[in-house]
């Protein structure tokens, strides 16, 4: 299915189609046809009729133009923040004939410098974009590419009292997070994000410079279901401008919009700890590292009793008193408190510390002290409070630096070793230098790596590596700390997490500039198959057929084969 405009159309009547939608009209929760807005997320703002253009005079300018990672400024010619398709349509047929360089900014945050970077001339601003909705047409959720998750899980489930299995973190965006797999708390029970994305719509640009909005679905017959495919998990910026989803899982069948989703559990258990890193000896902390890994490998199966157990361990450095563990599971399971607390006293056997409230900030985290027991609380509420506990966020000076690794198994003892050296180092003194390992594995594992863009399918956990700071003057020595634990652990695999029995290789939603750096890299593995394996010879072909011109792109992102 394609939309297609003429030039005159495009440019001189962009503000006249603002209220045009490409899905059905908005619906309530009921499925009663409603007036454009009745069923948007809660807290979504009402869009201009044109789109607004924030130029370097403009005191918007600095804000639009600089990351949430303050390393990370912009000097566009423009900001263009856009509420349609066809204002994307318009901006992108603009950009494509003045020869301009384009990037796509969603409602949340990148990591790295692909939104603001010194060669782009036009930032498309999606974050206006923001409507969550059932089309009844399609049978699936509709949300726009600039929502962020916080908005979405309010909406789907204040309406429908469903929700999809997407990230913790309130402010993601959703364009970008889908973009790349998207996981999250839920993921262990419920997949992926994409493992529930069944259509996408991309403003796209052929070989003569021809700009239209294509959807994509997941059908087996959809003669544009390479474009789903490539969307669903091979990142962003690559083959057009993502303007929005839809959600429903597949084989769910009927008219109830609340039976085409996930339904979270009603209740969720929550417990937060810390350990004092003056009780925590090297010894203890490999000892708390192996426990987690042999739960997960006895437990990692999506038909456990422990499925929707979820979590994450950010391994703080010293300087910050203590490491941490959060944990939330669904306590409508049978005997859910004593499964509870059983994993707590098992990663906790032997480790030599004894586990406190978590009255500091737990890595990306805040101080979670109220959850020193388990702890009942309604799901949507768990997910807010988990969500907008992070002091990070809302921090308007943080600057980071990231590297990721996926594991299969548990953790070795010489990475746990090597992991807990770098943790101990004198060469900086910052309590948000971490290493955060993430649960994953569960109901991931039962799509097909070659079912959706996600390679990696059967890993227990991810690592996140980072260290976030205020102070340029303290860039130097938390870049070096970051790189040096992280080529440390992988040293002898040349610096990288390539795909083994061990490791699998990097989440691409947490881009890494470094493993493009050949004296950072010295193994045999590109960038490109680190993240995406052996998938990525598909996406170039995807590459090929809809983004030809290479309109679309970025220091990772997929490239052209070469002919």
């Amino acid at each position: 299915m394609e939309r297609e405009f003429s030039r005159r159309r495009v440019l001189g009547g962009a503000a006249s189609v603002a209220s045009a939608a490409v899905a059905a009209p908005l619906l309530t929760a009921g499925g009663a046809a409603a007036a454009p807005g009745a069923g948007e997320a809660a807290g979504a703002a009402t869009s201009p009729a044109a789109p607004v253009r924030v130029l370097p005079d403009d005191p918007r300018y600095t804000e639009l133009t600089t990351g949430q990672n303050r390393r990370w400024v912009g000097t566009p010619d423009e900001v263009r923040l856009v509420s349609t398709t066809e204002q994307v349509v318009a901006a992108v047929d603009e950009a494509v004939r003045g020869g301009k360089r384009i990037s796509v900014k969603g409602g949340g945050h990148c990591l790295a410098d692909f939104v603001f970077h010194k060669d782009i001339d036009l930032v498309l601003d999606m974050s206006l974009m923001n409507r969550v909705s059932f089309d009844e047409e399609r049978g699936a959720f509709a949300v726009e590419a600039g929502a962020t998750l916080m908005n979405v899980y309010d909406a789907l489930y204040k309406g429908w009292g469903v929700t999809i299995p997407g990230g913790m973190c309130y402010s993601v965006g959703v364009g970008g997070h889908v973009s790349g797999g998207g996981y999250g708390l839920l993921s262990r029970l419920h997949g992926l994000t994409v493992d529930h994305l069944h259509a996408v719509e991309v403003v796209v640009v052929d070989r003569s410079g021809r700009v239209r909005s294509v959807v994509a679905t997941r059908e087996a017959n959809d003669p544009n279901r390479d474009l789903w495919w490539g969307c669903a998990g091979g990142g962003g910026g690559n083959f057009g401008v993502i303007t929005r989803y839809w959600f429903r899982t597949p084989g769910a069948t009927g008219s109830d919009p609340g039976r085409l989703l996930p339904r979270p559990p009603e209740e969720v258990l929550v417990q937060a700890l810390s350990l004092p890193w003056d009780q925590l000896d090297g010894r203890g902390f490999r000892r708390l590292v192996q426990n987690v890994g042999t739960w997960f490998e006895t437990h990692g199966s999506p038909d456990s009793p422990y499925a929707s157990l979820a979590g994450a361990l950010p391994f703080t450095h010293r300087s910050s008193g203590g490491i941490s563990m959060f944990a939330q599971m669904d306590a409508t399971v049978p005997d859910a408190e004593k499964l509870f607390r059983a994993y707590h006293t098992h990663i906790l056997d032997g480790v030599g510390a004894t586990a406190e409230a978590a009255v500091r900030p737990m890595g990306e985290l805040g101080a979670l002290p109220e959850l020193a027991e388990p702890t009942r609380l309604p799901w949507l509420r768990a997910t807010r409070r988990l969500g907008t506990s992070s002091p990070m966020v809302t921090d308007p000076a943080i600057r980071g630096h990231h590297h990721s690794a996926y594991v299969r198994r548990a953790v070795p003892d010489t990475h746990i070793d090597r992991i807990y050296e770098w943790l101990n180092s004198d060469s900086i003194d910052n309590p948000m230098a971490m290493v955060i390992l993430h649960l994953v594995g569960g109901a991931i594992d039962r799509v097909s790596p070659s079912a959706t863009a996600v390679a990696q399918r059967d890993s227990h956990f991810k690592l996140l590596y980072q260290s976030m700071w205020q102070d340029p003057a303290d860039d130097a020595a938390n870049i070096a700390w970051t790189n040096g634990v992280f080529r440390a652990v992988y040293k002898e695999t040349g610096g990288v997490p390539v795909p083994n029995g061990v490791t699998d290789g990097c989440y691409i939603n947490y881009p890494d500039t470094g493993v493009h750096d050949p004296d950072a890299n010295t193994s045999d593995w590109s960038w490109h198959r680190l993240y995406h394996k052996d998938n990525y010879p598909r996406l170039q072909q995807v590459k090929a057929r809809w983004d030809p011109r290479n309109v679309f792109h970025h220091s990772q992102s997929v490239e052209l084969p070469t002919i």
